[in-house]
């Protein structure tokens, strides 16, 4: 299933539990998050499998037949245990034997019950209390007897079982009232034996949308991952990024159409980020402009703004990244050699994405790099209102990352934190794991798509309070110590020498970063 729209992700949240594969797109941080939310603190329901102990006992019950002994395995692909829709034809009915014999068994309950409740109330007797003949005569010992005028009095006949009326009288006696009520409680559920029957017999629709739920156990939603993809692009060797890498610092490199964003596209971004300044882990770090940013004549840098560092007055240049696509480390170096040459203090790069390998450049020479990643709720500037209190640019770091070597040739990594530019002083200073929300490494990057192969959670608050609410249990705490740690688990070595982490904060922004091993 495929949504590109996810919105709150209901979708996903349906396909998640009717077992189906999905993949939810969205532009929008806050409906990503939204969407996960949802999913790691739903419950399911958990259906009886048709290859299991209590599944085959749930068939069983459901089509009264016994199934033979056979091992089980828990197989989800010979499918659940489904409700179903009997197709009753005259035909059944009539071959149906078990009617019978239902039938005859209820009869032994009934009939004695029904003769209990006549004399209960008078039916069928004279006062004498006789039991009447065949011709209407009645005898006693060697005396014969007869009705008045030959005639059964009004009102004495016995009540045939279709007679018996659905609600007592209001003058029977409690007695017969009391076999009334058996009499029919008997009577309702000979016939709810008899439908039941006639159901069992008869030919059935499976209801594949309707499987019986297992209320003894709970499901929660598989595994699955939550990606940020940049548009897609020929990712160059290493030998050509090295090279434009070296032209850039050499000014030779020139910028070209196709990552050159447009001027009202630009200006947009100017107007935005003079009223939401540039966010950083904690609002103390938030960079303020004193104005406006202003036009400057540059290649790559299109405006220059003012901000205060320490009581001074500080010179950053800006750079807009491509309205669709991502800003590659060759643009990011030429724009900094560009600000370094125009002496000034700090380079503001804006961008929806960023290369992998740019990510890595945080300065060059004595010139501070400032990845602001801008908030795709950009592209939809015309609805946007410019009030200044979403995080629409937000800086996030280098994670700050230490490989430590465990022997048999395998290693761990240890993440210590964010790296933070402090407007203050100028700094980078390294943060905290508080900042972190998750971090995931892959083991063996091969430079064209990350691969999750260790994923692990931090953070002040308990991720998974909420989801221990949402379940009614607790989590094991030792398989959640395996997670909840700022130290990996030890794995070897890459083949291919590379390992790659993405660190996420809790706003939704990731950073990733490239180790050589």
């Amino acid at each position: 299933m495929l949504d590109p729209t996810c919105g709150s992700g209901t979708a996903a949240a349906v396909a998640e539990q009717w077992g189906r594969r999905w993949i939810t797109i969205d532009t929008s941080r806050v409906a990503l998050a939204l969407a996960r939310t949802r999913l790691m603190s739903a419950r399911y329901p958990y259906y009886h499998l048709a290859d299991s102990k209590e599944g085959r006992g749930r068939e069983q019950e459901v089509s009264g037949k016994i199934l033979a002994d056979a091992e089980t395995h828990g197989d989800i692909r010979q499918g659940f245990v489904y409700e179903r829709a009997p197709h009753i034809t005259l035909k059944s009915i009539a071959n149906n034997a078990e009617i019978d014999v239902i039938w005859e068994t209820y009869q032994q309950t009934l009939e004695p019950l029904r003769a209990q409740l006549n004399k209960a109330l008078g039916k069928g007797s004279d006062p004498a209390g006789l039991t009447p003949g065949h011709n209407g005569r009645r005898s006693t010992g060697d005396k014969p007897a007869t009705w008045e005028h030959g005639v059964r009095p009004a009102g004495s006949d016995p009540l045939e079982e279709w007679q018996i009326p659905r609600e007592a009288g209001k003058d029977w006696p409690e007695a017969a009232r009391k076999l009334h009520a058996a009499w029919w409680e008997a009577r309702i559920e000979r016939q709810r034996r008899i439908d039941a029957s006639i159901a069992k017999a008869a030919d059935v629709e499976y209801l594949y949308d309707r499987p019986y739920v297992d209320n003894a156990r709970v499901r929660v939603a598989g595994p699955f991952t939550v990606e940020s993809l940049s548009p897609h692009r020929v990712v160059p060797s290493e030998e050509d990024e090295l090279a434009d890498t070296l032209a850039a610092q050499a000014g030779k490199r020139r910028r070209s159409i196709r990552v050159t964003p447009p001027t009202d596209f630009a200006e947009m971004v100017l107007d935005h980020l003079t009223s939401a300044g540039v966010t950083q882990v904690e609002k103390r770090d938030t960079i303020r402009f004193a104005a406006r940013p202003s036009g400057w004549p540059g290649e790559y840098i299109c405006a220059e703004a003012h901000f205060l560092e320490a009581g001074r007055e500080r010179r950053a240049g800006i750079l807009v990244g491509p309205e669709y696509g991502t800003l590659s480390r060759g643009d990011l170096t030429a724009a900094a050699r560009e600000a370094n040459d125009a002496r000034f203090d700090a380079l503001i790069a804006c961008a929806f994405a960023f290369d992998a390998h740019a990510a890595e450049l945080n300065k060059l020479g004595p010139l501070p790099i400032l990845k602001a990643k801008m908030n795709p709720d950009l592209h939809m500037a015309g609805e946007l209102k410019n009030t200044g209190k979403g995080n629409l640019f937000v800086v996030f770091g280098e994670p700050d990352i230490d490989i430590l070597d465990q022997g048999d040739d395998t290693v761990a990594l240890k993440i210590n934190g964010i790296d933070v530019f402090d407007p203050n002083t100028g700094d980078i200073r390294s943060g905290d794991t508080r900042s972190i929300a998750a971090w995931f490494i892959d083991t063996d990057y091969n430079a064209e798509s990350f691969f999750v192969r260790h994923a692990y959670f931090l953070g002040a608050n308990d991720p998974y309070k909420a989801l221990k609410t949402a379940l009614r249990a607790e989590i094991d705490e030792d398989a959640w110590a395996t997670l909840y740690r700022d130290t990996s688990r030890p794995f070897p070595k890459p083949k291919d020498g590379r390992i790659a982490v993405k660190v996420i904060n809790h706003f939704g922004d990731e950073v990733m970063k490239v180790f050589r091993v």
